[in-house]
């Protein structure tokens, strides 16, 4: 039983990976996106007996969500190409483009990079080193709990 259930996730697994694959890499995202524009208007010129021009303005047309209704499809496959195409480019490739130029957008310049933040953590540990180090020499077992030290003769703390 789980090794039918495994062979059931299996394709949604890989189609998750390819998509955020996809999504990570804007080359890869407009290559998919012009695909999908060909694809489609192939089928549709296809289906529809309609010209390589006609087909790929209703692509763009179609992907686009405008939807003149100049041209559309006629055939139950035609429109199942359409639907798909409009679900696809509104819950998928939009979006993803979207992200993208936002996530560009909002970058914050002053963040540390790795190698920075990896810096500022071994200066700290060699800080905490030092401290201990300082603190064992002067006899201070615990942060916090060293005496203030001792006033030079001849001089009180009241002044």
């Amino acid at each position: 039983m789980k090794s039918l259930l495994l062979y059931l996730v299996w394709p949604l697994r890989a189609g998750y990976r390819g998509l955020v694959w996809i999504a990570n890499r804007p080359r890869a995202l407009m290559f998919g996106y012009f695909g999908l524009l060909v694809v489609s208007a192939g089928l549709y010129s296809v289906l529809e007996d309609k010209s390589v021009g006609q087909s790929m303005w209703w692509a763009v047309v179609t992907a686009s969500t405008v939807g003149y209704g100049d041209t559309y499809p006629l055939t139950t496959a035609g429109r199942f190409v359409g639907a798909v195409l409009i679900l696809t480019m509104v819950m998928l490739i939009i979006p993803l483009i979207t992200a993208h130029f936002a996530s560009k957008l909002i970058v914050d310049q002053d963040a540390f990079r790795h190698e920075e933040q990896e810096e500022i953590k071994h200066s700290l540990r060699r800080i905490l080193r030092l401290t201990e180090d300082m603190a064992a020499r002067a006899g201070v077992t615990e942060p916090g709990s060293a005496s203030p030290p001792p006033a030079p003769a001849g001089q009180s703390d009241s002044g």
